[in-house]
């Protein structure tokens, strides 16, 4: 084994956004907790994954009418998957359940909702939420919502309604964590403002290396640190390059340098964003699976599933990152943000 890969396994790995809840929940409910173990446990062991974030996110298929139940029901898909195999994984609500679980080598997952269509305006729903387990959630996707308006829509110079706002309060009060990836450019500059605790971006690359506008300025990334927050890296390849000879492990190391660059090496993670498979899952076959023209199948070689993680590892010690520094990067910064922030209420 190569020093690298020996780095890979002793190290914290945290992937805050794999899609997995989505295929999972394609199955029966009484296959969910079996599925997620043949699936995508294995998966997960062997990219040494210890800390995986699972968002909620509702298809445009159950938008408007059906987008709390399937919120809900994803939900209960995390519970059941949990509760189904409870010598591998823990459902976490705060930083001393984290720690729990990796000190018994269970892999904590930690719920986050991707937008809050099944929310739309009712703010009093999130301590309902936050009840059921929720830590961590942003209020758009590509698109308008009653809160905001998605990178998609950034030609509009919206800002958080009046309703997004009172979830910014509200996230911070309970002690949930405000996720910025994508937001409007108009809206990450208003919760900027307005934040009061750390901020983080689940899955977001850099624009400087790839002008798309689900990518970060530099002025974003270091907004997000200074808040205490971190920036993970998105691993999407058309969101690395429009070049696809481009799509690979190295430039992604280049966006992950870049920002550690601008925001601070406390200050990058990893939020892979594994959707390749989920949308095999999801998609039928007749059709090709295309998001604001972008491939949303094409994958980093090595790089379609958490198995390919210690390639990274790999990478960025060929890269010249020291090992702290890649231990930093691959979960220590994302961990000391849950130890601090996750389920700490004002």
């Amino acid at each position: 084994m190569s020093a690298a890969a020996d780095l890979h396994h002793d190290a914290v790995v945290a992937d805050t956004h794999n899609d997995l809840l989505m295929g999972v929940t394609a199955r029966p409910p009484e296959r969910w907790a079996s599925f997620f173990r043949e699936r995508w446990l294995p998966q997960l062991r062997e990219g040494g994954v210890d800390l995986q974030v699972l968002p909620v996110f509702v298809d445009e298929q159950y938008r408007p009418e059906g987008a709390l139940r399937q919120t809900l029901r994803m939900i209960e898909c995390a519970h059941t998957l949990a509760e189904g195999n409870p010598d591998e994984v823990r459902l976490c609500t705060d930083g001393a359940e984290v720690d729990e679980a990796l000190a018994e080598g269970r892999i904590a997952l930690v719920l986050a909702l991707e937008s809050m269509p099944g929310l739309d305006a009712s703010v009093e729903l999130l301590p309902t939420l936050h009840r059921l387990g929720v830590r961590i959630a942003s209020i758009a996707h590509w698109g308008r919502t009653a809160l905001a308006d998605g990178s998609g829509e950034d030609a509009t110079g919206s800002r958080l309604t009046a309703a997004g706002v009172a979830v910014v309060r509200e996230m911070e009060r309970l002690g949930m964590i405000f996720d910025i990836s994508h937001l409007g450019a108009s809206g990450v500059e208003h919760v900027l403002e307005l934040a009061g605790r750390p901020v983080m971006a689940t899955h977001s690359a850099a624009r400087a290396l790839r002008d798309h506008h689900r990518n970060l300025t530099d002025e974003q990334i270091r907004g997000v640190a200074a808040t205490g927050g971190v920036v993970c890296v998105n691993f999407l390849a058309a969101f690395l390059s429009e070049d696809p000879a481009e799509y690979t492990v190295d430039r992604l190391v280049d966006h992950i340098a870049h920002v550690a660059g601008v925001a601070g090496i406390d200050h990058v993670g990893l939020g892979p964003d594994f959707v390749r498979e989920v949308l095999h899952d999801v998609t039928p076959p007749c059709c090709e699976f295309t998001v604001s023209g972008l491939d949303a199948m094409a994958a980093v070689p090595g790089l379609d599933g958490p198995r390919g993680l210690p390639l990274l590892t790999e990478a960025l010690d060929k890269h010249g990152f020291a090992e702290e520094e890649i231990v930093k990067i691959l979960g220590d910064n994302v961990l000391r943000l849950f130890r601090a922030e996750l389920g700490r209420p004002a």
